[in-house]
């Protein structure tokens, strides 16, 4: 097994040099033979890539510890499920698994009907490969997942408790697919540069491509953001946390880049724009993987004791410089061909405002990322950057492009009238203001969470005036009825109105956002058997602390009551599990009792002999809006990539008007 696992990774690097080599020299000679036989080393990539990852499975799943890899990450008594997934608790595995999702891209890619006779795979697959030679060499000569134990240990060390989690089985996965996702606009980008097409046919081959890895990107955070919530006990979701920011930013600039390629479909407009954001986007990937893997700044997501922060730096430097140069080289025929902003007051301007403001906000999460190590390194002394400055700066970006995205559908392509303006906003607007005062007469008083709600409100309207005038339209046209004309509408237009949910879903994220992070409650106390804690409207009965075995593990667990308004809503066992093969903090199983309106969180903290017993308990209003939010954002980006009876290409404006006889 040892000379067979190793033979796929160096096989894996041998044709993928092959195929670069190969592919690039047909495509320099014109020789199409060449590029089929390059195309035919892609297959063989995968090929060893898959092998490897199914010879690692296998490691894990039999517990054999002649193996570091699965002496580390793996013991004889973690459910199969577990060491399975332990394939990406390390470095090692996670590179691996990096590999096999970017040969996938590539299989899947050569392998399209679309792409068939499309000029740009060859160059495509070239630039893809690149990244694969690197990533085989890592794992060749670096992160070596098939090292062998020196002694052989008679058990492993077992999971990190934290990624014993169903969250972590699922987060790293969809992080992966979401990062290597990027890298297939970034190489559809650099061909069509290096090819000279300035048009916006590029964006056309990679618009399902890009919306699939921003989707999976998104479900990164998501269920990170979730993990974090129900794992880590601390009552959060998010805590600006460096390698949570890694996976961020990427995301914004996606986002950024999502919106601003309609521009140019639409107007042949931003075209040095939407390529530098996917060059960001996609450096930003290996920006984040630098961050976890350097060990350059503290991070509970981070692997330790590892020494591939200079290669990849180096390889992010060469990627960045080389996309800027073939950048800079086509630079005057990208701007040759431009079009240009016709009014402040149009579509295409509120798309740019929100561009700047997703960049900016990237930009932010950047600086407070690497302000320690730039401080480290100018002072001498490395600076703490804490969630205190990223929720200051963030949260007025955050309500700024939510009142862009409020505004944006009801303005008009080209140059919006004041007639227009005033059409499609007074009655918003004005519902909008009603909601803000009654909230305050409700008690709302914090003036960033009115502003916040009354943003809210104003984005629901408008989007529910598009779904509503498109369905009157429609009917009128067709004498369907409104069910039937809102299906037919949604799935001609499925880019548009999927986006439309996903605004519907950001808009649910930040109700959860500003509820729980301006009106939680939070107390924490040390109580004797019998006696309760009471918090709002809630009450918590401490009846019982007692100790079992679950499997090779300790559990120490409270009995707890929990009484609303004086009605019982049931008995729970928040807890603490002491795991066998582990030096680690006991991991914590907190109680969570959810409702739209807020969640009661109660964490066991600590207790004494004598049975005394320390609880945090926390009410965190509106999270499950947060996870609302979340769903709707995934079930209108499925919704704007799934294929359908209408698929329509959206015709680019051109200013020019038809004249009616």
């Amino acid at each position: 097994m040892y000379l067979f696992a190793n033979a796929t990774i160096y096989l894996g690097l041998a044709v993928s040099i092959y195929s670069l080599l190969i592919i690039t020299l047909g495509i320099s000679t014109q020789k199409q033979k060449l590029i089929n036989s390059g195309k035919g080393g892609i297959i063989a990539v995968f090929t060893c890539a898959g092998l490897a990852m199914i010879s690692l499975f296998y490691l894990l799943g039999t517990s054999d510890f002649h193996y570091q890899y699965v002496v580390d990450y793996t013991s004889s008594d973690l459910p199969i499920l577990y060491k399975l997934t332990a394939l990406w608790a390390g470095n090692a595995g996670s590179l691996l698994l990096w590999t096999f999702f970017l040969s996938l891209y590539m299989v899947m890619i050569m392998s399209s009907r679309k792409m068939k006779g499309n000029p740009m795979v060859p160059y495509v697959t070239s630039i893809l490969l690149a990244n694969a030679v690197f990533f085989f060499f890592i794992l060749g000569f670096v992160a070596k997942p098939f090292e062998l134990s020196n002694p052989v240990p008679a058990e492993g060390r077992g999971l990190n408790p934290m990624l014993q989690n169903p969250g972590m089985i699922i987060h790293p996965v969809t992080l992966y697919l979401g990062y290597v996702g990027l890298s297939v606009p970034f190489a559809f980008a650099m061909a069509a540069l290096i090819m000279k097409n300035m048009d916006d046919f590029w964006i056309k081959m990679t618009r399902r491509w890009t919306i699939i890895a921003w989707l999976f990107l998104s479900l990164g955070n998501i269920f990170g953001g979730q993990w974090a919530y129900v794992e880590l006990g601390w009552g959060g979701y998010w805590a600006w946390d460096p390698v949570e920011n890694a996976s961020f930013m990427p995301w914004l600039t996606a986002t950024a880049f999502l919106h601003s390629v309609m521009i140019q479909e639409r107007k042949n407009m931003l075209k040095v724009w939407n390529i530098s954001l996917i060059i960001i986007s996609y450096a930003l990937t290996l920006f984040g993987t630098f961050l976890v893997r350097s060990g350059v700044l503290t991070s509970v997501h981070a692997f330790s004791n590892s020494n591939l922060g200079l290669y990849f730096l180096v390889f992010m430097g060469i990627a960045v410089i080389g996309s800027l140069y073939v950048l800079m080289s086509r630079y005057n025929l990208l701007k040759r061909s431009a079009g240009e902003f016709n009014s402040f007051v149009s579509k295409e301007s509120s798309f740019l405002i929100n561009n700047l403001l997703l960049v900016g906000a990237a930009f932010a999460v950047f600086w407070g990322t690497i302000f320690p190590l730039v401080s480290e390194a100018v002072r001498g002394t490395k600076v703490t950057v804490g969630t205190p400055f990223f929720n200051t700066v963030e949260s007025p970006i955050l309500l700024c492009m939510m009142f862009v995205m409020s505004v944006c559908p009801m303005l008009a392509w080209q140059k919006s009238t004041v007639k227009n303006l005033r059409k499609n906003f007074l009655i918003p607007a004005i519902l909008a203001v009603i909601g803000m005062v009654l909230m305050v007469v409700l008690g709302i008083q914090k003036a960033w969470a009115v502003i916040g709600y009354g943003v809210i409100i104003l984005l629901l309207i408008t989007h529910y005036l598009e779904f509503y005038r498109g369905v009157k339209a429609r009917r009128k046209m067709t004498g369907e009825n409104p069910f039937l004309a809102l299906y037919r509408l949604m799935i001609k237009n499925r880019r548009r109105y999927g986006g439309y949910l996903v605004h519907l879903g950001i808009a649910f994220i930040t109700m959860g956002i500003i509820g729980s992070q301006n009106y939680d409650l939070q107390t924490m106390k040390t109580i004797d058997l019998g006696k309760s804690i009471e918090i709002k409207d809630y009450r918590i009965n401490y009846d019982r602390l007692d100790q079992k075995k679950e499997g090779p593990n300790d559990v120490v667990f409270a009995d707890i009551t929990v009484f609303k308004d004086g009605k019982k809503l049931g008995s729970f066992e928040p807890k603490k599990i002491f795991y066998a093969n582990s030096e680690n903090e006991p991991s914590t199983e907190v109680t969570i009792i959810s409702s739209l309106k807020e969640d009661l969180y109660v964490v066991l903290s600590a207790w004494e002999n004598n049975g005394k017993a320390t609880f945090l308990v926390k009410v965190n209003p509106m999270m499950d809006w947060l996870w609302i939010g979340s769903f709707m954002i995934v079930i209108g980006a499925l919704f704007a990539i799934w294929n359908g009876k209408y698929q329509n290409i959206t015709p680019r404006y051109t200013g020019v008007r038809k004249e009616v006889a």
